[in-house]
């Protein structure tokens, strides 16, 4: 009977998950199958593209090798182009978003599987069979044809991105999980602090006030595409459906083609509203204080380009990296005057030039400071994301396409402390201004030293408030109710004068 039960306590053929250990072929098979999915979504609309278009002058080999170099470029990998070999760098992002994500839930469902594995399995094996795929394709695109890989960056590139991606999503995994370590603080340099100048909660408002300027900046480059199309549709002509007009293959691969490089136009926009704008080429620019542009290539994004000479209206595109600063000075603000004046926004007990230790507000050269490394790490960010969003598209004059990191990024540092730090002073203090609460002096029926009836003021403003409470509702539903009827009556008397039986049509 003992032995029966150890025999049904195994796990039958060491299956894979919460039963047994993970096999290293499958976690291999993990990476192969997450690269495969990646080069699918590249190559089937390449495929179907080929296939659609009659008397293609390559053959199948010519329209794989050009799968295999698109997902090559979406991961930042540069391949040649023609037969002089120029150099095309530009990453499609969108591309290199997608296999950044695959990589990594797929490294994150490995590393949170328990259950032992061999020494060389989890996330290293998925990163093993991702890379396994990777040198094949660049062996493929090597040959000759219209674009080339080359072997040894190419491979490397891929391998560091992979790399990168799979070792984030396991240590989420593992930062989530049961057995997950204690974390350390983000920044334990800011405990390292004297308690005075120590912010309290100095990490989280920097954290989230990045994230909220980088989430600005990125919708202030997408407004500006969006108006830009809308402008060349209605005065413009037209111009970049006129590039489009060549048969409908052609037209589904430029379209296609936009869609993957739409978040490089919306980083040029970006870079366009932060002042210093993009080139298209060597010895051009195009920002809001002028355009100088060449000869350009004929793609429909290059249609979108603003003509030539002064900025004149478009100067007023430089607001918009004003209004990204807003969120994030009001971020810092609540942080910098402590959780407690945040939270009650203006009663609290401070005097405004309180100390920074513990759950206290911060001192004014502590919360400028804190701007301004926020403001630091928002410009290294752009920059990173600037030159990820150029390239060349060829050699000699277009060798420089997308914005200048040097530029973009001191750019949008400048407009964050800009904004963010008179803004942010503003917001701190507004929530350590005293409130007006008349104070209680010592008077009839028990009132002293702050007490009413065995009521303190604090007490008493909170049966006043919900006292006032049903009185507020009940106004408001009243204000409700009357704008309700007069937009009733204003939609009857239109309809009345609509058909001719308003005052005075007799």
């Amino acid at each position: 009977m003992r032995r029966m039960t150890q025999l049904m306590g195994r796990p039958i053929l060491e299956l894979p998950g919460e039963l047994g250990g993970r096999p290293l072929p499958a976690d291999l098979l993990a990476g192969v199958r997450t690269a495969l999915v990646g080069l699918a979504v590249v190559g089937v609309p390449v495929l179907g593209l080929w296939v659609a278009t009659p008397y293609a002058d390559n053959g199948a080999t010519g329209a794989t090798r050009l799968a295999g170099a698109l997902w090559l470029l979406g991961h930042g990998a540069p391949v040649l182009r023609g037969d002089a070999g120029a150099p095309l760098t530009v990453t499609p992002l969108l591309l290199g978003m997608l296999a950044v994500a695959q990589l990594y839930r797929a490294a994150a469902a490995v590393a949170s599987r328990r259950g032992p594995r061999p020494r060389w399995g989890g996330p290293a094996a998925v990163w093993a069979g991702y890379c396994a795929v990777a040198v094949a394709v660049v062996l493929h695109c090597t040959g000759a044809g219209l674009f080339r890989a080359r072997v040894l960056p190419d491979v490397l590139v891929v391998g560091l991105l992979a790399g990168l991606a799979t070792a984030a999503g396991a240590r989420s995994a593992r930062a989530a999980g049961p057995d997950a370590p204690p974390r350390r603080p983000a920044w334990p340099l800011l405990d390292r602090l004297p308690a005075p100048l120590r912010p309290a909660g100095g990490a989280a408002a920097v954290r989230g006030s990045v994230l909220a300027a980088g989430a600005g900046l990125v919708a202030a480059g997408g407004v500006l595409v969006a108006v830009a199309a809308a402008l060349d549709a209605a005065v413009g002509g037209g111009h970049g459906m006129a590039v489009l007009g060549r048969g409908p293959a052609a037209l589904v691969g430029l379209l296609l083609l936009g869609v993957v490089l739409l978040p490089n136009a919306v980083l040029w926009g970006t870079a366009y509203a932060l002042g210093p704008g993009f080139a298209v080429g060597s010895g051009t620019v195009v920002a809001p204080g002028g355009t100088v542009l060449g000869p350009v290539p004929e793609f429909p994004m290059f249609a979108l380009l603003p003509a030539e000479g002064p900025g004149g209206w478009r100067l007023a595109a430089l607001l918009l990296p004003v209004l990204a600063g807003v969120v994030p000075a009001v971020l810092l603000g609540r942080a910098a005057a402590g959780p407690r004046a945040a939270a009650e926004a203006g009663s609290g007990t401070g005097d405004g030039d309180g100390n920074g230790g513990g759950d206290g507000p911060w001192p004014l050269a502590v919360t400028v400071v804190v701007v301004l490394v926020a403001a630091l790490l928002t410009g290294v960010a752009v920059a990173a994301a600037s030159w990820l969003a150029g390239g060349a598209l060829a050699g000699g004059r277009m060798a420089r396409l997308g914005p200048a990191p040097w530029w973009t990024g001191p750019a949008a540092a400048g407009w964050f402390a800009l904004v963010a730090v008179p803004g942010a002073l503003l917001v701190r203090h507004r929530a350590l201004c005293p409130a007006t609460v008349p104070e209680a002096d010592e008077g009839v029926d028990g009132e002293v030293d702050g007490e009413v009836d065995g009521q303190t003021v604090e007490e008493l403003d909170a049966d006043a408030d919900e006292e006032a409470l049903p009185a507020a509702r009940a106004r408001s539903a009243e204000r409700l109710r009357r704008g309700v009827l007069l937009l009733r009556a204003r939609g009857y008397g239109a309809v009345l004068r609509l058909g001719g039986r308003g005052p005075g049509s007799d």
